[in-house]
């Protein structure tokens, strides 16, 4: 029964704001057209579509807010004035109660509030969708190494909001299946893999554990860069719905005024902004993926002046090494403008029908990009890149990769982001010395010797087994084209051509030892 209520809740959701009649005027058939009529008789819609889809969703609740953050990203999925409007959703909620945020941190930690914490403010100091925030400070000798008066922040997730979501989701799964088999573009579009992607975030976000573990590892990974802040958590008190972390103090970086009256580089900023986001995505693999200005402040502290604070980390991304060299190859491509290269990678990957042809491809690629480069920021807009790039790729049948979806969102918060501290901030400028020197290190020799390293465990272990798996593989498999036999063979060709290598290295050593002694003796 209250599947069924929430059902009839959003079905009359949609016919409040007409979201049948956008969806229906869409279609350009004759009778559909006739629908459109019938079903909207007695309605009327002052505002445009965009502002009702908009409306509608903040109705339904933060699961359809979250998923209209996310389409506001898609714009291959959704026309330029929906994007933008829906993009204006703010991920802002009334608090629970504070007697209730209490209760919710004595259940989750064992212990009264009073016990933790010398003081606890009960006025949230910021209020999600799926939790809000509290100050407090701690106990001394509440947990390892806590000194009296620790300032912290708790964050609490709010109540109910596993079983609330998962009716919805079951609808945003089925709906994803509609279109699949509805829509022309279903197929390419992957609508069911993109809500997974989507339910796979939002699950990720209800257990705060998991949040600390990716702040954690996020702190490990930026600490050497000196460019951005990330609180430490205490972990003896973080738990699946709370979690208590170090306070950080910096200025919000819509602040602008403020930031500026403080003396602040913002031309430095904004490089920095640049240099974390690529390092993050194209060294590490590992990003934050939330990083609109609500989650990003500025310290102003002597010692950290001016370094990025970032906040929230319920959604991460993360690229395979695959994910990685493509897209730097990609950027790079991009930023020679070798349009050519560009096609041949879509072709390459399978992002393409490998009957395509690739001039026509690079020829509908280049007049795309062409146009933005040599231009400060505040000319270029990313998301009218993008957008051209979707509507190009639908030309061309290209498959959209659901893994790259957050990808997006960053980039388009990177693009925001700059063009608010530093209009004049050439991004391709920027960002290409970065991922040349990446590329360097991926193929160059260091790279070879990292790789080396690596492997060198997994052929000590191999080596020795060759032999017997071999024999195994012949018996078992005779036939020259059987799949075992092929591997085998495959790497023990890698094995020997890394051998040869070594040979060769010592080989090169010894004779240079030997040089080396002649010329010394003589």
């Amino acid at each position: 029964m209250r599947r069924l209520a929430r059902l009839w809740f959003i079905v009359f959701t949609v016919l409040r704001f007409g979201l049948d009649e956008v969806a229906l005027r869409g279609l350009r058939q004759p009778w559909v057209r006739a629908l459109v009529r019938v079903v909207t008789v007695g309605r009327r819609f002052d505002e445009p579509r965009g502002v009702r889809l908009r409306q509608a969703l903040e109705r339904l609740g933060p699961l359809f807010v979250k998923f209209g953050q996310v389409l506001s990203t898609r714009r291959d999925l959704v026309p330029p004035d929906l994007a933008d409007e829906l993009a204006k959703l703010q991920d802002r909620v009334p608090p629970f109660p504070a007697v209730q945020a209490r209760g919710l941190v004595e259940h989750a930690l064992g212990r009264s509030v009073d016990e933790i914490f010398e003081h606890f403010e009960a006025e949230p100091v910021a209020s999600a969708s799926i939790a809000q925030v509290h100050f407090a400070r701690l106990r001394e000798g509440v947990t390892r190494g806590a000194t009296a008066g620790r300032e912290v922040a708790v964050k609490v997730l709010r109540p109910g909001m596993l079983s609330a979501i998962e009716s919805d989701l079951e609808l945003l799964h089925t709906l994803a299946r509609w279109v699949e088999r509805l829509s022309a573009d279903g197929r390419r579009l992957r609508p069911r893999e993109v809500v997974a992607e989507f339910d796979m975030h939002l699950h990720d976000e209800l257990d705060l554990v998991r949040e600390a573990a990716n702040a954690t590892q996020l702190r490990r990974n930026m600490q050497d860069l000196d460019l951005v802040l990330v609180p430490e958590m205490i972990w003896d008190l973080c738990t699946p719905t709370v979690i208590v972390m170090e306070r950080m103090h910096g200025v919000p970086i819509g602040q602008v005024q403020r930031l500026h009256e403080a003396g602040v580089d913002f031309k430095k900023l904004a490089r920095d902004g640049v240099t974390i986001f690529f390092t993050q995505v194209f060294r590490d693999g590992f990003f934050h993926a939330d990083m609109h200005p609500g989650n990003i402040q500025v310290s102003l502290a002597p010692q950290t002046f001016g370094r990025y604070i970032a906040l929230d980390f319920g959604i991460i991304g993360t690229l395979t090494e695959r994910d990685k060299d493509y897209l730097a190859q990609n950027f790079i491509a991009f930023f020679r403008r070798d349009y050519k290269r560009v096609a041949e990678l879509h072709v390459e990957s399978g992002w393409v029908p490998a009957s395509t042809r690739v001039d026509a491809l690079e020829s509908a690629i280049r007049a795309v990009c062409e146009p933005q480069f040599e231009r400060p920021l505040k000319d270029i807009s990313l998301g009218q890149v993008l957008l051209r790039l979707f509507q190009t790729s639908r030309r061309f049948n290209v498959e959209i990769q659901p893994q790259l979806v957050l990808l997006q969102k960053t980039l388009l918060n990177i693009e925001g982001l700059g063009r608010e501290l530093d209009p004049d901030l050439d991004l391709w400028t920027t960002a290409k010395p970065f991922l040349e020197r990446w590329m360097s290190q991926q193929v160059g020799w260091r790279a070879w010797l990292e790789r080396l390293k690596a492997e060198a465990p997994r052929y000590a272990q191999l080596l020795p087994e060759l032999p017997r798996l071999a024999h195994q593989a012949l018996q078992r498999a005779p036939e020259r084209d059987s799949p075992v036999l092929l591997a085998l063979l495959a790497e023990q060709r890698r094995t020997n051509r890394l051998l040869t290598g070594l040979a060769w290295a010592a080989l090169g050593f010894l004779l240079g030892m030997a040089l080396t002694r002649a010329w010394l003796g003589g």
